[in-house]
């Protein structure tokens, strides 16, 4: 029955298990299948041909899972290949980009910052949705090399993370911002550390809360909702070590098997 088959997840990593904690939330009755591409993370820094190409090979994989939709749980993903993606494929596909528009229209301090990958800030899509909602504001782009890496390799809560974050933020402090938007899927795990660097006045928004509700909003507008009272499953898979993946998502109470996969 295709109500009761999974949600696909991808990322190029684990940071995208910020996405699917918010959909495990949202949608306690769903199947989950997450896929971790972090044995190529990350892709903010490759070609938007080769993004496209991962972005296939996970699609893929998920689809011979018998995945009904899938979450592209990376902003650098969404922006370069979702189009490609949609024109491919006949299943639904739900996309991640910064949250520009909440942060422009709530700024008091007509200030914001975005914090990205490269691969984000330099696509057409980004530029298109940034020059729609910024006109008449102070836009701080900032490019967040490095930050994935970091947390790929479970840094943290590293006292080098902390500085580099804090050096990498600075340009946006000069410029008087009040919101921070974080363009990546796996930011949302430093906003501890951002909290303790960043003055009270500021408000961090990620895209994680929008990007559930807009895929429960997809699966009942196709009747796919799984409105089962049986409890989910959630099967998580990484091509590399699975000990970040595990910790990362260990807090989250639901039943789930996390292993390597050669993908």
């Amino acid at each position: 029955m295709l109500n009761d088959q999974p949600i696909g997840v991808f990322d190029s990593g684990v940071g995208g298990t910020s996405i699917w904690k918010e959909l495990v939330e949202l949608l306690p009755s769903e199947n989950t299948i997450y896929l971790a591409d972090s044995n190529n993370a990350p892709y903010g820094e490759k070609t938007a041909e080769e993004i496209i190409q991962l972005s296939v090979k996970n699609t893929e994989e998920l689809l011979q899972r018998n995945c009904k939709i899938i979450v592209v749980a990376c902003n650098t993903a969404t922006t370069n290949a979702i189009a490609y993606l949609r024109k491919k494929y006949s299943v639904p596909f739900i996309g991640i980009e910064p949250a520009i528009k909440p942060a422009a229209l709530s700024s008091q301090n007509k200030s914001i910052g975005i914090l990205a990958t490269k691969g984000t800030l330099s696509s057409s899509l980004f530029a298109q949705t940034s020059n729609l909602y910024t006109s008449g504001l102070e836009v701080v782009e900032i490019t967040g090399t490095g930050l994935v890496e970091r947390i790929e390799a479970g840094k943290l809560h590293d006292p080098e993370t902390r500085h580099f974050l804090k050096n990498l933020i600075r340009p946006m402090l000069e410029k008087n911002i009040d919101y921070l938007v974080l363009g990546c899927s796996h930011y949302p795990y430093l906003i501890p550390v951002l909290k303790q660097i960043l003055p009270t006045g500021i408000t961090i928004i990620d895209s994680g809360e929008a990007v559930a509700r807009q895929t429960k909003n997809i699966l009942t507008r196709n009747g796919i909702l799984n409105d089962s009272k049986k409890a989910a499953t959630h099967e998580l898979y990484t091509n590399l070590e699975t000990e970040v993946l595990i910790n990362l998502t260990k807090a989250v109470n639901c039943k789930k098997q996390i292993r390597y996969l050669d993908f």
